[in-house]
């Protein structure tokens, strides 16, 4: 499962949307770019939960932190990281879906490639046997 993309300047994601956070981690940013997490949080604020009717519920409030390669507003050269942390998972929600894939996710995909039947995107094997199996 490749969740790197990008060879001089590379991101590579983690996290999941029912755990602890999602964030990146940013490598081959050169030094001395003005950078602050208003720049981000100004992006993420646009695809916020809660805003419009097809959206999901859950109150996240998706607030990055700057974790490192950022000093005084700028970028140091080295890799940036960037968290979002979870604060209402509310995985429970998803407990009708133990034995179904999500309708518009990637948990058939992820199940047929990998083996694990997630279902709520918390990253835990869920399932003694895949879901299609």
């Amino acid at each position: 499962m490749g969740n790197t993309f990008g060879h001089l300047f590379r991101i590579t994601t983690f996290g999941e949307s029912h755990g602890g956070g999602v964030g990146v981690v940013i490598d081959g940013c050169p030094p001395q770019l003005s950078l602050s997490e208003a720049d981000i949080q100004f992006e993420l604020d646009r695809r916020r939960p809660g805003q419009s009717r097809v959206t999901t519920p859950r109150d996240e409030s998706d607030t990055c932190e700057i974790l490192s390669g950022v000093f005084q507003g700028k970028t140091l050269g080295t890799p940036i990281a960037i968290l979002v942390r979870n604060k209402n998972t509310r995985p429970q929600d998803y407990d009708e879906m133990a034995t179904v894939y999500r309708p518009s996710h990637a948990d058939a995909t992820y199940d047929a490639s990998t083996g694990f039947a997630i279902g709520r995107g918390v990253g835990v094997l869920r399932h003694e046997k895949p879901l299609g199996a």
